[in-house]
């Protein structure tokens, strides 16, 4: 494997284990502890387990790991329960996905500091916790880097509903990465690396963070992709884009400022684009005052101003040329 490859590798790992099947109990922690040292890594270190975990550890799992961060699958059939907490962890977020059942975490052995029902997720920053759970626990548990989130995290936990579309699409793409991330090539690592980042950000603030610049080309890609689909509504405008985007009309326009224009402008000129392309398209051109009203101008003057200062033609003329040209 050259250097590529092993970084690709080193990059990435997963594996399974379900061992509530018969036979597989025995040895079923065993299996577990060393996929999670052999695939998932010390950037990772797992906590010490209570003897009646290790001894019975009924559940069906799967890890996954991209890059820093790491996904977490367990559907128990047995008790969960940690007897210490690792040392030399990373500076990190850990995110914890109820989907059955009920997740503890606390402190100190046997004491609660935190329960989290199914149908809720926790959220937090600081030093790992003791954790554990009853048998018939779903949980999803994902370790990402700190620096990824609003600093305001900082040794903070925060429990919200897992019901809303962005946990959906969050855990979308996690069973996605859990069923391709062995075979992922550098630029795959890179993708679902960024993406699983950038949907984790969006559960926590139920929106774009209109701080961080790597945003802006996203957003507006996104904005483009509904405005383009949206050019003949007469509703469509910065607002109604916001909206559809789930951010903020300033949020929007800052974006579109750092690429050299407006989201206005944009909406103008794609519009002026799709009437001149239906001036040469058609065997009977449509008048410019249907063009005008098709595409949302206020009266057939304002269009006729709009597109010569565009192209430096009327429509008319622009259709005469085009015909002579044969273009």
């Amino acid at each position: 494997m050259d250097s590529t490859g092993a970084e690709v590798a080193d990059s990435r790992g997963g594996f399974t284990l379900d061992s509530t099947v018969a036979g597989a109990v025995s040895r079923g922690f065993d299996v577990f502890r060393h996929g999670w040292q052999t695939q998932v890594g010390d950037a990772f270190p797992l906590p010490t387990f209570s003897q009646a975990t290790t001894g019975d550890f009924r559940v069906r799992s799967r890890v996954a790991k991209v890059r820093d961060v790491a996904i977490t699958d367990l559907d128990s059939a047995s008790v969960i329960r940690t007897a210490g907490t690792p040392y030399g962890y990373a500076d990190q977020v850990r995110m914890y996905v109820v989907r059955r059942g009920i997740w503890s975490l606390g402190g100190v052995t046997g004491r609660a500091e935190h329960t989290v029902p199914a149908g809720q997720f926790l959220l937090r920053h600081g030093p790992p916790l003791h954790f554990g759970a009853a048998p018939h626990t779903t949980v999803q548990i994902l370790t990402l880097p700190s620096a990824a989130f609003d600093p305001r995290l900082r040794n903070r936990s925060v429990t919200e509903s897992a019901a809303t579309a962005e946990m959906r699409l969050l855990l979308a793409h996690t069973n996605m990465v859990h069923a391709t991330v062995t075979d992922l090539g550098q630029a795959g690592v890179h993708a679902a690396h960024g993406a699983l980042l950038e949907l984790a950000k969006a559960v926590v603030t139920g929106r774009f963070d209109d701080t961080e610049p790597e945003l802006r080309p996203a957003l507006i890609q996104a904005a483009k992709v509904v405005a383009d689909r949206r050019l003949a509504d007469p509703e469509l405008s910065p607002a109604l884009l916001a909206r559809e985007l789930n951010v903020s009309v300033r949020t929007l326009q800052r974006a579109f400022t750092s690429a050299g224009e407006s989201v206005t402008s944009y909406i103008r000129h794609r519009r002026l684009a799709e009437a001149r392309l239906a001036l040469t398209a058609q065997s009977r051109p449509p008048s410019v005052a249907e063009l005008a009203a098709h595409w949302q101008f206020s009266d057939s003057s304002h269009f006729i101003r709009a597109f010569k200062k565009r192209y430096g033609q009327t429509p008319v003329e622009y259709a005469r040329s085009a015909r002579t040209t044969g273009t």
